[in-house]
């Protein structure tokens, strides 16, 4: 049945193809002799005594000849005609222009005079007439779809660019669109009033909302993928304000090729309003430092950890060694690089930094050149609750690969960082600017090069506020918010972790790193925009809480102490925050009591945090008693 049906669709095909040959031998004399009737005002009489009509018959099977060649030398008999447009267009042109000038050059070889008018007429005609044939399905396939609609969604299309021209062709051609671009927006004044594929450019995003109204849109579809970061998300805030559901083209450098294809649209999502420009780095810098070294990442499984080993795996290392106390989190992202990268020689351990002897291990059996430091607790208010976890995970483990990278001669360590080590309000930050602390100390006195990058809030790692609101949406709300006014730095995993690897290429001697993390978010703002991007009106359609700020959070994050100063890298995005002073001894005191958190109360154990970070501000528990007048 199967051979009986492609045997069919054969024929159907050299049916169809025999059908072109044959118009086409018609057209191209028809043309010719039509040509000649209106050279001579269709007086026939005047024409077979001009000789120019003798000339026609001599030539016209050579001429035909070579139409039919060109015309097959510009593949116009391969084409799925349903779907034609300008490429097609050009191509009859081309074909008909070579044709002519066979024709012109053959009637000088064989002395056959025409007018001096009749070639251009001539290539005009032919070119009409075989257009008309070929377009004529096309142009009743467009008549029968835009005259009945097929229930597709009234559509504007942002964007006038080759990128809107490509959706459009799609969205006009592919019989599974479920989209009709009725209309056309483009900031570009000058195309106003034109048409990109019989569709109308009708006004600029200033006219968005009664453009909406008046072409009766459903949905909207941005093409504008080379446009800035920060006027993506103003077309996005202006379009959100119609209701319609919104479309868009990812930015240029998030396509993979860099070519625009129509599969790449997507939902609008609340990336696109925290997204920003292309963040460049020196990849030769950073695999100078990479190639053919052998790199240990700790905290491997997690969001920052499992990019770092992305991204790492890229730059070709001798050996990439992962630790993790996580299993599944570990055996997840070793299938994912032995997918991608099998060429890759890779360790995955499963251990924990708090382990001194294991660490200890791990650096003697593998001698790892570059350490990326990622291990740790991070959750705030969870740490609230355990403080004697963070100082243990994070203060501990941080030294005990430091001393492990310094007693074996590792190149460079590289520590990550947060935002909340600086002028901490929780045992949290507090415990990684104690680790801060701990890379100055070691860089001191140390062969291995040390340094720490800060950063803020990764868009999309584990129980990142993101993730938590899209949930939350999922289940029918409400969305839970701290603080009406509270703001967060946001930055998405690549770009976070592309700049570590950079910061990793300045690190000379126990540098802490700062990033660029943009202008700050309000939470609330973040809140509503996940809940209009999901088709729904805030406060209205769902609700958004307020539940008061928890222990140790603060309104608002910094990124350097007010000590620390700041230097500007060959990248703009990247800063260097000069560290003040430090006694090891006080520290390596101080360190030595907190080896026995486990014995302390969680109020002692803030109090000497405090001792060890004089920026660390905490709410006593005399102070908690006056507050509640206990």
């Amino acid at each position: 049945m199967e051979l009986k049906n492609k045997k069919r669709i054969m024929q159907g095909g050299l049916l169809a193809t025999l059908g072109l040959i044959l118009a086409d031998i018609v057209f191209v004399n028809s043309a010719g002799l039509f040509a000649l009737f209106l050279r001579f005002e269709f007086d026939f009489n005047e024409l077979l005594a001009s000789g120019f009509f003798d000339s026609f018959v001599k030539v016209s099977l050579a001429s035909t000849i070579a139409a039919l060649g060109s015309l097959a030398l510009f593949r116009l008999y391969s084409i799925v005609w349903d779907y034609a447009g300008m490429d097609e267009l050009v191509r009859i042109v081309c074909a008909a222009l070579v044709s002519t000038t066979f024709d012109f050059f053959y009637s000088k070889i064989t002395n056959c005079a025409f007018p001096r008018s009749y070639p251009l007429m001539r290539a005009i005609l032919f070119i009409a007439m075989i257009s008309c044939l070929r377009f004529l399905g096309r142009i009743s396939k467009d008549i029968f779809t835009f005259s009945k609609g097929n229930g597709k969604k009234r559509t504007l299309l942002f964007g006038a660019g080759r990128s809107g021209d490509i959706v459009l062709r799609e969205m006009k051609n592919n019989p599974r669109s479920k989209n009709r671009i009725v209309c056309i927006i483009d900031d570009d004044r000058r195309k106003l009033g034109r048409r990109l594929n019989g569709v109308k450019i009708v006004g600029t995003r200033d006219d968005i909302l009664s453009v909406v109204e008046r072409y009766r849109v459903e949905e909207i579809i941005i093409a504008v993928p080379s446009v800035a970061a920060k006027e993506r998300r103003e077309i996005v805030k202006v379009c959100q304000k119609t209701g319609c559901e919104l479309l868009t083209l990812p930015a240029i450098h998030q396509l993979a090729s860099g070519e625009v294809r129509i599969e790449k649209i997507r939902r609008v999502d609340v990336l696109d309003l925290l997204g920003r420009d292309a963040i460049k780095i020196d990849l030769g810098e950073i695999s100078s430092y990479i190639l053919g070294k052998t790199v240990l990442v700790t905290g491997a499984g997690g969001s920052i950890g499992s990019e770092l080993c992305r991204q790492i795996a890229r730059l070709e290392p001798k050996k990439l060694v992962l630790l993790d106390i996580y299993e599944n989190n570990a055996y997840s992202i070793q299938m994912e690089l032995l997918r991608n990268c099998p060429l890759l020689e890779m360790e995955v351990l499963i251990g924990s930094v708090r382990d001194k002897k294991r660490i200890m291990d791990i650096f003697e059996h593998y001698r790892p050149n570059i350490v990326f430091h990622a291990a740790a607790h991070k959750h705030v208010p969870l740490m609230e609750d355990s403080p004697a976890e963070a100082v243990k995970n994070n203060i501990f483990g941080t030294y005990n690969v430091a001393f492990a990278a310094d007693y074996f001669n590792a190149e460079k360590m590289v520590l990550i960082s947060t935002d909340k080590a600086v002028n901490p309000t929780n045992v949290m930050g507090a415990s990684k600017r104690t680790c801060e602390l701990i890379i100055e100390m070691f860089s001191r006195k140390s062969k291995t090069i040390y340094a720490a990058v800060r950063f803020g809030n990764v868009i999309g790692s584990n129980g990142s506020v993101i993730p938590l609101f899209r949930k939350q949406i999922e289940n029918g709300g409400p969305i839970t918010v701290t603080h009406k006014d509270i703001t967060r730095y946001f930055m998405t995993i690549p770009e976070a972790v592309s700049l570590v690897l950079q910061a990793g290429a300045y690190a000379k001697d126990g540098e802490i790193f700062v990033l660029d993390m943009g202008e700050p978010v309000r939470i609330d703002d973040l809140a509503r925009n996940m809940i209009r991007l999901s088709g729904l009106e805030p406060d209205i359609d769902m609700k958004i809480k307020y539940t008061g700020l928890r222990p140790g959070e603060k309104l608002y994050e910094e990124l350097l102490l007010d000590t620390e100063g700041i230097e500007k890298t060959a990248n703009d995005l990247i800063f260097i925050g000069h560290p003040a002073t430090i006694d090891e001894k006080q520290i390596m005191e101080h360190l030595e009591v907190l080896k026995d958190a486990q014995n302390m109360t969680p109020q002692q154990l803030r109090e000497q945090l405090h001792s060890l970070v004089a920026e660390y501000s905490f709410e006593r528990e005399s102070e908690k008693r006056a507050a509640t007048g206990s």
